[in-house]
């Protein structure tokens, strides 16, 4: 099938053949139709499938064809991160080149000044953070009034980091009639829940094994006590000279700590986290992307605004709380149906978040002991022996801030 059998503008088809688009993805075959025909959607499908260009296309298109053309915003997507933002920002740019459509990003930490620059020059297509969309809407520095089109860009995403509220007192501000889109890697009952209150008969579109991970990723899990995971990693990178590395942790402290330990090892590693000014945040992905660092060390936040392409290694330093969050790391590679490799680091405590990833995703995985920095048993005897563990809700509510965080507990979002 091609791209102009789904019915897409000869304009759009010329972009797509310059950018080297040859054939769509299950996912753009399945949505594009849909979102043309103005249905509600719902869509599933693993990271890397080309999600983006799945709702996007159809989207300018509408834009594209619309008889007079008129300086007002059509469609909103909500992205839960400033990266994912500018990456879906950036998409909408690349696909509308040498069109009259207008495309601008708004996301918190950095200046407003500029983004209200862009939007009043004119936006058919606005992307957004909720925390920054609702500071503009509450100064009454944009009119929503004329949306037609509402995309929840990784909408799991938004319910974990605690955006429900904002979700919720944004939807007051649009329309009541308007085409609403959902599109995911990982669904769960939180999301479907939302979906009810928000989709009109929703078309449902699962183009792979609900919260599957790509194919073509080779996934491994090292057994190794958390003392010593730092030198672990330094040597996996050092003796198999990787050169492109992404490794998650749950927590800004670890990014940082871990970033000094493998300069102190000669690998060069930029920290990126929440904490981080979105200019330093900017540097250091870009450094990245371009090869002046080896490594990028990152919280959740990048986990879903981080698309490089034939990026081969992802490494979770430590597993997410959240088994949904270990897909979407883990398929920062592997992207468009490339070969990747994820290497995932157990501690003898973390053993329970593997059980969370099989039940999930429905595979089974081997825990391996690497040569050389094998789990010591009488420290896992020990572990085994020390007060009982806290809950997973407790576990997951620390590393969201809910705890001892009154404001995070009434649903307001952490700052990202």
């Amino acid at each position: 099938m091609s791209f102009s059998s789904l019915g897409l503008h000869p304009d759009l088809l010329a972009i797509l053949d310059k950018v080297g688009y040859q054939a769509p993805t299950p996912i753009q075959r399945a949505a594009i139709p849909e979102v043309l025909a103005g249905h509600d959607v719902m869509a599933g499908a693993q990271t890397g499938t080309g999600k983006t260009a799945a709702f996007a296309l159809p989207l300018i298109q509408r834009q594209l064809v619309r008889v007079v053309a008129e300086n007002a915003i059509r469609v909103l997507v909500l992205t839960p991160t400033r990266e994912l933002a500018q990456q879906v920002h950036q998409s909408f740019v690349k696909y509308s080149e040498g069109l009259a459509i207008k495309a601008v990003v708004a996301y918190g930490g950095a200046s407003i000044n500029p983004q209200l620059e862009a939007l009043n020059q004119g936006c058919d297509v606005l992307v957004a953070t909720p925390g920054r969309l609702l500071e503009l809407a509450i100064k009454e520095l944009i009119d929503l009034s004329t949306l037609e089109t509402l995309v929840l860009d990784e909408a799991d995403r938004m319910l974990d980091m605690g955006f429900i509220i904002d979700i919720n007192r944004i939807l007051k501000r649009l329309p009541n009639t308007r085409q609403t889109l959902f599109f995911s890697a990982t669904f769960n009952d939180d999301v479907f829940a939302l979906s009810k209150t928000m989709l009109k008969q929703p078309k449902l579109l699962e183009v792979a094994e609900r919260n599957a991970t790509a194919a073509k990723i080779e996934q491994r899990f090292y057994e190794v006590d958390n003392q010593r995971k730092a030198a672990l990693v330094a040597y996996l990178i050092g003796s198999k000279n990787w050169q492109q590395v992404l490794i998650f942790t749950r927590t800004k402290q670890a990014v940082d700590e871990l970033a000094k330990e493998l300069e102190k090892d000669g690998i060069s590693a930029a920290p990126v986290h929440g904490d981080k000014s979105q200019g330093a945040r900017d540097r250091g992905l870009a450094q990245f992307k371009t090869g002046q660092v080896r490594v990028l060390v990152a919280t959740d936040v990048a986990a879903r605004g981080l698309d490089i392409e034939q990026l081969q290694y992802v490494i979770n330093y430590e597993l997410p709380y959240n088994a949904e969050d270990y897909i979407h790391r883990v398929g920062r590679t592997g992207r468009a149906g490339q070969a990747g490799l994820a290497v995932s680091l157990v501690s003898n405590k973390e053993k329970y978040l593997v059980e969370d990833i099989q039940k999930l995703t429905g595979e089974q995985f081997l825990l391996q002991w690497m040569e050389g920095f094998e789990p010591s048993l009488m420290a896992q005897e020990e572990a085994n022996n020390t007060k009982r563990k806290p809950s997973k809700k407790t576990l997951r509510a620390k590393a969201l801030g809910q705890v001892g965080n009154h404001k995070a507990k009434s649903g307001r979002p952490r700052r990202r």
